[in-house]
């Protein structure tokens, strides 16, 4: 059919983990060129700028807010692939974790329209970055699990067992996306489980990862399960829970940077006494 070849073409494009200047310079210059974009609510108003010639519509899907269905979502990519030559659909961190990539990919390819998927930062290794520990570490941590207990509002009608808590996964380190109203929760659970975790486990809270606003908490999970953290999210602002002995380096770095700092106090109080006792052998030498 001659049609299709009119037809636009629609990118994927993650967008990073919240600060404008982490996109990729791929991701930089589709939204230059755009003709629509289409962008999570997450999205930092500052990346917007990068295309003022575009026409934006926000689709974005918010906890407990007024959201927009994804089917919906589906077909205004469609209508715009018939209407325009560059569409952008851009979504917090990267398009292919918990971004419901594969069901728009489906849906524009049944119409017989071009996909590209343009990979971002997703937060779990942006928090890593902020932290400044390593999710794996030799000897520690050999396996990472990226988990949201977070389900799509389209079925939860449904009376499957999808609408069930999934089992955490057997990982030495875990990341939970969209994790907040389940925090004390999902601590709880992997403590009774009694597998690689222990209410003595580090934990570590990023809200807004790489943003002006970041915050961090940093306890146990034996304090995260007492709901030691339910007063200290913000519910306006994405949060990611870091769960596992690798993060325990950084308390670890803390205490042996303390150490140091003590051990060399006391080494100059030792040889300042070292000095005045061969000052004193010295002196009695002399007589």
């Amino acid at each position: 059919m001659n049609n299709s070849i009119s037809l636009g073409k629609v990118y994927l494009v993650g967008a990073g983990p919240g600060a404008a200047d982490l996109i990729t310079v791929r991701g930089a210059k589709l939204l230059a060129k755009a003709d629509m974009v289409f962008h999570d609510a997450l999205v930092d108003p500052e990346m917007l700028e990068l295309c003022p010639q575009a026409i934006k519509e926000p689709v974005g899907k918010r906890c407990g807010q007024l959201s927009s269905a994804q089917h919906f979502i589906n077909k205004r990519l469609i209508d715009a692939a018939q209407k325009h030559q560059i569409i952008v659909r851009l979504k917090g961190g990267d398009p292919m974790m918990f971004g419901r990539a594969n069901e728009e990919i489906q849906a524009l390819k049944k119409h017989q329209i071009e996909v590209e998927v343009v990979p971002g930062i997703t937060a779990a290794l942006a928090g890593a970055a902020a932290i400044q520990q390593s999710l794996t570490l030799r000897g520690v941590s050999r396996s990472v699990a990226f988990v949201t207990l977070a389900q799509g509002t389209d079925k939860l009608n449904s009376t499957d067992t999808q609408a069930q808590p999934i089992q955490n996964p057997q990982a030495d380190t875990l990341v939970y996306y969209m994790g907040r109203k389940d925090a004390a929760n999902i601590a709880k659970q992997l403590i009774e489980n009694k597998s690689q975790q222990s209410s003595n486990t580090p934990v570590n809270i990023l809200e807004a990862v790489s943003t002006a606003n970041e915050r961090h908490w940093s306890s146990t999970l034996g304090e995260l399960a007492n709901g030691k953290a339910n007063d200290w999210f913000d519910s306006k602002s994405p949060a990611l829970i870091m769960i596992g002995e690798a993060l325990r380096e950084k308390q670890q770095a803390r205490d042996d940077t303390n150490q140091v700092e003590n051990l060399k106090s006391s080494s100059t109080e030792i040889n300042n006494g070292l000095q005045d006792s061969l000052i004193f052998t010295d002196s009695r030498r002399s007589a």
